[in-house]
């Protein structure tokens, strides 16, 4: 815990401090840490999941407030906005490009880490969970409490609730379930007045944009009610990998051709891999059903793949998310309680959207390009099933009917220094740029969760609310929100109107007054 004697040796840290003791209900002192604080470093560090953003040269916060009450997130904005400083919201880390916990300017970082409780209501299929908690954490409790029901999120466990809901979020049952956000009820949110607010207090217009529209450009939401969905007691996976010599082109352009029209309870993501100069293309799949069913739809829609019985696994729903993040059999779902299980890495991540199949050609075209750069990983998510049923305009998430696949661009180095980094973001660059006629055309879409800066970013921290605003945020608001971004930036202008939370990739505000 903080120091308040440390953190109050400095007077700059006492007039801080006082203000935040001032307007919060409940003792804050414990929860706040100053870089003289001892444990300051480590709470910053704990939640860094890229190590891009963890070098001495990265801006480091004034102080951070490590929330344990809701009391102390409303005087955490109130202060930032009495002195000018601007806020960080972290709730897991993974905002790849760091914009969550890195600033230009002046800023205080609210780490909602210790806000991580997880209500399960079985009898109404209903949970409340805290931004601060973890996916992994979500999924152990539900699986304590029910084993026939689950949740569609994502596949990594460690992944912080917060930031994964409020920019859409997907996983393996998306095309069952649709996206996370399309199975959020309510929410609670503190905005720029420092006002808890839930669904019916904010009004539908902010309900809507912050479940998919970036919940950080709105205020600091502390938790949500999410809709539980039912899940078979036995759910099938397999793993299965096929190289270039082996027929990797024709089975991934197949796998193009059909994986948006299986079944809604069949996911099959391709992860493409340069390996020992070739590619392996690995099919990952969760199957809603038993294997001798799922034998059926195999090899009546893609006998291509030459799946067999004994490539398949059945387990519990529960025990798939293991099998999806990697773990070996028989490890214990406790491990989904683990906020840390893995070292983190130097990473960049972009993404893309496609919509008419890649020709084989193209494909051989794309393995070459990265069996050349050697570094890129290129993931495949289908679409379609729920997905295509559900209304671009339902939520700020706009990639619905019309996208086949999503692919994830993802660059990894272990290498310290600037050599190293310029030379991985160039190999990021290089294969981004080469795909360019493959993808979605005005806009190039991107996933607002795959966060990345490349796309553009607004103003430089001093000019929040300027004329430029608008026109810099449409740059990456087109590409992210696509034909919702107007209604996100008057959604935006009407709540927050003098920018209070602002980020490199915000929403914008329109000058003037903005009626709902």
């Amino acid at each position: 815990m903080a120091s308040p004697s440390s953190s109050a040796a400095d007077p700059a840290q006492h007039k801080y401090l006082q203000c935040l003791t001032n307007h919060s209900s409940t003792p804050i002192s414990q929860a706040i840490y100053f870089p003289t604080d001892p444990l300051y470093t480590s709470t910053l560090e704990s939640n860094i999941r890229n190590l891009v953003y963890a070098s001495d040269s990265t801006p480091r916060p004034l102080f951070i407030v490590a929330a344990t009450h809701v009391s102390h997130i409303q005087s955490t904005i109130l202060c930032c906005k009495a002195h000018g400083l601007q806020l960080r919201i972290r709730s897991g880390g993974h905002d790849f490009d760091g914009l969550s916990y890195v600033s230009p300017s002046p800023f205080v970082l609210l780490d909602l880490f210790n806000l991580r409780s997880v209500t399960i209501d079985v009898e109404s299929e209903t949970a409340w969970v805290n931004s601060g908690a973890t996916l992994g954490e979500l999924y152990h409790e539900i699986a304590g409490n029910s084993k026939i029901l689950g949740f569609p999120g994502g596949v990594c466990p460690t992944v912080g609730v917060g930031g994964f809901l409020s920019g859409g979020g997907y996983g393996n049952l998306m095309r069952k379930h649709g996206l996370s956000v399309d199975n959020v009820v309510d929410a609670i949110i503190v905005d720029s007045d420092g006002r808890v607010l839930d669904r019916e207090a904010m009004g539908e217009d902010l309900f809507w944009a912050i479940n998919g529209g970036g919940g950080a450009s709105f205020g600091v939401i502390v938790s949500w009610k999410i809709r539980l969905v039912p899940v078979p007691e036995t759910v099938t996976v397999f793993r299965v990998e096929r190289t270039l010599e082996q027929g990797a082109s024709d089975v991934v352009h197949k796998w193009q051709l059909i994986a948006d029209k299986l079944h809604e309870d069949l996911f099959i993501r391709v992860v493409g891999d340069e390996e020992k100069f070739t590619i392996k293309a690995k099919f990952n799949a969760l199957f809603l059903g038993k294997t001798e069913r799922l034998m059926g739809l195999m090899d009546h829609e893609f006998p291509e793949l030459g799946l067999s019985p004994a490539d398949c696994l059945e387990m519990s729903w529960i025990e798939s998310v293991l099998f999806w993040s990697n773990y070996p059999p028989e490890t214990s779902t406790e491990v989904l309680r683990d906020r840390h299980p893995k070292p983190e890495k130097f990473v960049k991540k972009k993404s893309d959207y496609v919509q008419e199949p890649i020709s084989k050609e193209g494909l051989e075209a794309m393995w070459d390009k990265m069996i050349q750069l050697r570094k890129p990983i290129l993931t495949f998510n289908p679409y379609g099933g729920r997905m295509g049923q559900i209304s671009e305009k339902d939520t700020p998430f706009p990639h619905r009917a019309g996208n086949l696949y999503k692919i994830q661009y993802s660059v990894t180095w272990k290498e310290e220094g600037t050599e190293a980094r310029q030379e991985n973001l160039g190999r990021m660059t290089s294969m981004y740029e080469f795909m360019t006629p493959f993808v979605s055309k005005s806009p190039r879409c991107s996933y607002l969760n795959y966060r990345d800066v490349d796309l553009g970013v607004n103003g430089d921290g001093n000019k929040r609310g300027s004329k430029n605003s608008y026109a810099e945020g449409k740059v990456y608001g087109d590409k992210y929100f696509d034909g919702n971004f107007e209604r996100l930036v008057k959604v935006k202008t009407a709540v927050d109107p003098n920018y209070f939370f602002w980020n490199e990739q915000s929403v914008p505000v329109l000058p003037g007054k903005v009626e709902l």
